[in-house]
């Protein structure tokens, strides 16, 4: 048999894993120049810029269905070719 104490930990816990889930999916936002002290915007700028790229790379790879296994090699060629250009 089941007691309160026992439903209600597992409510919390199921609660927790679920916070935490959430937490994770905001995690990377892009930065904002305008919101930057003004002797960090130009390092804000080049940070917007690289997580720019990163991110086309990363919807490239959706794109092109690349396995979990080959996504890593496959994002560090995209950016590669990123900045050579």
């Amino acid at each position: 048999m089941v007691g309160p104490v026992t439903r209600t930990l597992t409510a919390l816990a199921a609660l927790a894993c679920c916070l935490l889930s959430l937490q994770s999916a905001s995690a990377q936002r892009l930065v904002d120049p305008e919101r930057v002290a003004p002797e960090y915007r130009e390092a804000a700028e080049k940070r917007r810029a690289e997580q720019i790229r990163q991110r086309q790379c990363a919807m490239k790879a959706d794109t092109e269905k690349v396995l979990p296994r080959d996504r890593t090699a496959f994002l560090n060629h995209c950016l590669e070719e990123a900045a050579a250009k």
